[in-house]
């Protein structure tokens, strides 16, 4: 009898064991580590903000964050500036419409952006077109790759950024399913803004661009950041082709508003 009881108490011990090992085991499973893209800030109360980030894991992410007034805290007001890159710990859940934040640190401290006027200006304007052109972006992670290559980019270039929005937004499309088809231009071309594409002739519709500016977007798509500097923009070229590519994208993503921070853009480079 004593030998029965004996061995039921082993079990038993054995298998409270295995289930709390299964137990951390989920616990552990529940926590994601991944990158993110600050869009926006929000203050919410005295002490908490509302940050809506872009992560590799998971894509478009709100989370309630609470900033400790303590000098000594780990987490900084300074880390949610718009594009902001961060490496977070979070349990996320996919039901829950404001998550929170278990760590968080600095991915890529900025040298430049913050402390030069037109870096910042830039990169306040592509923070908001972000923040509305990837409202209900789910993972996407050529999408997230191209977005902290281009951050990092701007940040550590010393000249030849003017065209730097023109080129990223229009090379952002092609992440998001509407980027132009170059394959049918010939010299007085119209183009097509709901097809995405060159046209001998306009279409039926309002939403074409006529001849000249349909050039314009050539010689745009033709950009890159290493070459872009090649391209020789006026002040009147470079807001026509900016005014162009948002009615592109408006066309292309539902309810997309008129940006604030555009208004400041246009003044660069006068």
């Amino acid at each position: 009898m004593e030998i029965a009881v004996f061995l039921y108490l082993v079990d038993l011990f054995l298998g409270l064991s295995a289930l709390s090992v299964a137990f951390f085991l989920t616990l552990h499973r529940m926590l994601t580590k991944t990158q993110a893209v600050v869009l926006h800030a929000l203050k919410y109360g005295e002490t908490r903000m509302i940050v809506d980030v872009f992560t590799r894991s998971h894509g478009r992410l709100s989370f309630i964050v609470s900033i400790p007034k303590s000098v000594k805290s780990k987490v900084k007001k300074q880390f949610f500036q718009p594009l902001t890159m961060l490496d977070i710990e979070s349990d996320i859940r996919s039901k829950v419409q404001l998550q929170k934040l278990s760590d968080v640190r600095l991915a890529y401290p900025f040298m430049t952006i913050p402390f030069d006027a037109c870096k910042l200006s830039m990169s306040l304007f592509v923070a908001e077109f972000l923040y509305y052109a990837l409202r209900s972006e789910q993972q996407n992670v050529p999408l997230f790759d191209y977005m902290t290559h281009s951050i990092q980019w701007l940040d550590n270039q010393e000249s030849n950024y003017a065209n730097f929005h023109l080129v990223f937004l229009m090379r952002l499309s092609r992440f998001l399913g509407f980027y132009p088809n170059l394959d049918n231009y010939q010299d007085g071309c119209y183009f097509d803004l709901r097809e995405s594409t060159f046209m001998t002739y306009p279409p039926v519709h309002r939403d074409f661009l006529e001849p000249e500016d349909a050039a314009r977007i050539l010689r745009m798509m033709r950009m890159d950041y290493p070459t872009m500097h090649l391209y020789r923009l006026s002040h009147q070229d470079r807001n026509r082709l900016l005014e162009v590519t948002l009615n592109y994208y408006r066309l292309h993503l539902a309810d997309f508003p008129e940006l604030k921070s555009l208004s400041v853009l246009q003044e660069l480079y006068q």
